[in-house]
């Protein structure tokens, strides 16, 4: 993590703390000051998890949606990656009856490093109707987002807000595609805490299991057909 991570990071911990407490230890930990952690794989159906695990306190990092108390995922979404799939459902939940015309005036495209040594260029929703490509990454609040805090596009909303707080991605493993999933570390959501029994989490893992494995292989489909594109 770079220091202009860790401040944008940090940044929004203290946002965070106005509505929500806050364990210091977990403050510490998202901001990369503990670094005596190992990796816990948790797997369940197609998708290995990875788990923080704190050696010194043998206690899990853990995590449990808190909707609709909370809704800071849609509030500070810093972009929303479409898949091929997404195009077609939320096009015609937006009444377009031509993908192009849904492309064109709905979404933005973007060019991004997620990490070092890869480029990513995917089409974006345009979380504001005004949005350009100069404010991808940026915290923009979701214009489908309604005054309950709740999402006027659901259930047809885009895959990544599905898998949020998790991210996904593939690796060969003897000639076999496994998806793995670790967590989205922003320093926005509330809903994670430290627990010995890493069993507390079991029904996130179930639930979340079969949405990123769909999210993946919707993810595959659009890189192949050149909706999207990753470059190392």
């Amino acid at each position: 993590m770079d220091i202009s991570q860790q401040q944008e990071i940090e940044k929004s911990l203290n946002l965070l703390e106005k509505d929500w407490k806050l364990d210091p230890l977990l403050r510490d930990f998202v901001l990369g000051k503990i670094t005596d952690v190992s990796d816990h794989t948790v797997v369940r159906g197609d998708v290995t998890f990875h788990i923080p695990h704190l050696n010194e306190t043998s206690k899990y990092l853990l995590w449990k949606c808190l909707w609709p108390d909370c809704h800071n995922c849609c509030e500070r979404q810093g972009r929303l990656p479409l898949t091929s799939d997404d195009l077609i459902t939320i096009g015609n939940g937006l009444k377009y009856t031509k993908t192009s015309e849904f492309i064109k005036k709905e979404t933005v495209l973007a060019t991004y490093r997620p990490e070092q040594g890869t480029t990513m260029t995917t089409i974006n929703l345009k979380r504001r109707e005004d949005e350009t490509e100069l404010q991808d990454g940026t915290h923009i609040p979701c214009r489908f987002l309604d005054g309950d805090g709740a999402c006027s596009m659901h259930p047809a909303r885009p895959g990544v807000c599905y898998i949020y707080p998790f991210s996904t991605w593939t690796q060969n493993d003897k000639g076999m595609a496994r998806i793995h999933a670790g967590y989205q570390l922003t320093g926005d959501c509330p809903g994670f805490y430290f627990a010995d029994d890493i069993n507390q989490m079991q029904q996130e893992f179930e639930n979340y299991s079969t949405i990123i494995r769909d999210y993946n292989l919707a993810y595959a489909r659009t890189d192949r057909e050149m909706l999207s594109c990753t470059s190392m």
